[in-house]
């Protein structure tokens, strides 16, 4: 099973290939980020995130496409911003025939980081201890986006292969 996991935004999303091996083993494939200009034109912006991911899709034919829902954010301009950046997402999956998950970020901290509530220092270490990979120099704001993209992957994989059931406490 390969599984793209996806940390939706418009300045940055972030993505994390997962490949469950015949032997149960869970390797990481690639990662990295999607990003545009703050300052662009926001349809431009989205473009770019569709094309990039589609071709994404398209060179490794995931088997799902696992991405994290928008649960709460203060700032109505940046959950519209966010949501427009899923639906392009979203469409690209689509376009690409490949199966659609979504998780709440309660649940992808419970499954991967052991406590629903994880702040984002817990679910990056949580990333690193799994796969031993740390973010790059100066890159260390954006690793968040891909951490968090990897953790979204992880979440599917161990539910999909039973490792983690609802309300289990293990990371």
């Amino acid at each position: 099973m390969l599984v793209i996991g996806i940390d939706p935004g418009t300045a940055t999303t972030g993505y994390g290939l997962l490949k469950v091996q015949e032997n149960g083993e869970t390797k990481l494939i690639d990662s990295g980020l999607i990003e545009t200009d703050k300052d662009g034109d926001p349809s431009r912006r989205l473009d770019k995130i569709y094309t990039s991911m589609l071709a994404l899709l398209k060179e490794h034919s995931p088997d799902i496409f696992a991405m994290e829902k928008i649960f709460f954010f203060s700032n109505a301009k940046t959950v519209i911003r966010v949501g427009q950046a899923q639906g392009v997402l979203l469409l690209a999956a689509a376009r690409a025939k490949i199966p659609v998950v979504e998780y709440a970020p309660g649940k992808i901290k419970l499954i991967v980081g052991g406590n629903g509530r994880a702040d984002k220092v817990i679910m990056k270490e949580a990333v690193r201890k799994i796969f031993g990979i740390r973010a790059e120099k100066g890159k260390k704001t954006h690793f968040d986006n891909v951490a968090d993209a990897i953790a979204v992957a992880m979440c599917h994989v161990r539910l999909a292969n039973g490792y983690a059931k609802e309300g289990d406490k293990r990371g």
